[in-house]
């Protein structure tokens, strides 16, 4: 028989995902359907949000080839009933506090920084690059990890240096372009371009790197359709920007400035949302969401 929620320590929750202990070797990570926007967890749930988000942190993980974070399959004996698809089974390590991001493409807050600096988090680009160009080649560019509700703020290597030494730093920016590297090639061949990525590494005993947390999703990650790539404007993203362009229109009344909860979404928004994630998952696993486990 397989455990129950209560049957595991509630340790902390994020904008979308809840961690449980299941003993001092590991824990559960649990991704709900929660959706959030410009910092605030917004009160329509996106259906099967948390199902594709951690069928897509499987995929990667399995063909990613670096040591990552899992401790157990889809359908964990572990995992309680009525989270099996939506739970990941971990190994419990020491987390490193950076948001190690990598950019191969120029949108976004790192489109601001080099707007204002010609540079982004300290790396000095080429002059007259403009939205959605490609870099010369993909670049570090770290942030801090922020307390839920606040925002990460970009910084330098030599910040991460100061925080965490030469050489974890270094290993970070070399794990970090690496993995961006061999996720930016397998989508490329399934047409699909991954414009920017963060990751999350946890240490083993030993110091060396495991990548943590999920990985490659279309909430870590931008993801844009390379047959109708064209820089110089806003690409549409594989991601929940749909969300963020019906918030920040006419239609919801709401304005971003005001600092109040955003409104309910309406049903339209919710189901293209949906398919857009689930599009997402297809193209770049080559699998069908139907077969992933559910609960």
């Amino acid at each position: 028989m397989r455990p129950t929620l209560a049957d595991y320590r509630h340790i902390a929750s994020g904008k979308v995902r809840d961690i449980y202990e299941i003993d001092d070797a590991t824990l559960l990570l649990v991704t709900s359907d929660r959706i959030s926007a410009y910092d605030f967890i917004l009160d329509t749930p996106i259906p099967d949000k948390g199902r594709i988000l951690t069928a897509a942190s499987f995929f990667w993980f399995d063909h990613l080839g670096v040591p990552n974070h899992l401790d157990g399959g889809p359908e964990d004996e572990r995992i309680p009933a009525g989270l099996v698809g939506r739970a990941m089974v971990v190994k419990r390590l020491p987390m490193v506090q950076v948001e190690c991001v990598a950019r191969g493409y120029l949108t976004g807050s790192g489109l601001s920084d080099y707007n204002a600096t010609g540079s982004v988090c300290g790396v000095e680009l080429p002059t007259g690059l403009g939205e959605a160009d490609k870099l010369p080649e993909p670049i570090f560019t770290p942030a801090t990890k922020a307390a839920m509700g606040d925002h990460d703020e970009n910084v330098s290597f030599e910040h991460v240096v100061g925080e965490v030494g030469q050489e974890l730093a270094t290993a970070l920016r070399e794990a970090t372009l690496d993995i961006y590297g061999r996720g930016a090639d397998l989508a490329a061949e399934r047409g699909i371009i991954l414009a920017d990525t963060k990751f999350e590494f946890g240490q083993a005993a030993d110091g060396s790197l495991i990548l943590a947390d999920e990985v490659l999703t279309p909430d870590s990650s931008r993801y844009w359709d390379a047959a109708t790539y064209q820089p110089g404007a806003v690409q549409p993203s594989f991601d929940k920007q749909i969300v963020r362009n019906w918030l920040t229109g006419p239609d919801s009344g709401w304005d971003r400035k005001s600092e109040t909860q955003p409104p309910a979404l309406p049903a339209d928004v919710v189901d293209r949302t949906r398919a857009r994630y689930i599009e997402a998952y297809e193209r770049i696993s080559q699998l069908s969401f139907d077969d992933w486990p559910d609960a």
